[in-house]
């Protein structure tokens, strides 16, 4: 009796753990996504950053 218990309590861990541990590996994928997504910017604003200064220079000329 006690046997059949306890292994209703062990299942029942191993999948909330198994829960927790996807949820977990959820937020480090996102957190990965932002990463790359962040130095890609970093990338593109470094290498094109005075061409784009240039344009926003040449829409406030335009404007003004």
């Amino acid at each position: 009796m006690f046997g059949v218990h306890m292994r209703e309590v062990m299942s029942k861990m191993v999948w909330r753990k198994g829960r927790v541990s996807q949820r977990g590996q959820g937020m480090v994928e996102y957190a990965l996504i932002l990463v790359l997504v962040s130095i890609v910017v970093i990338v593109i604003l470094l290498t094109m950053g005075n061409q784009i200064q240039n344009v926003f220079s040449n829409v406030v000329a335009a404007l003004g």
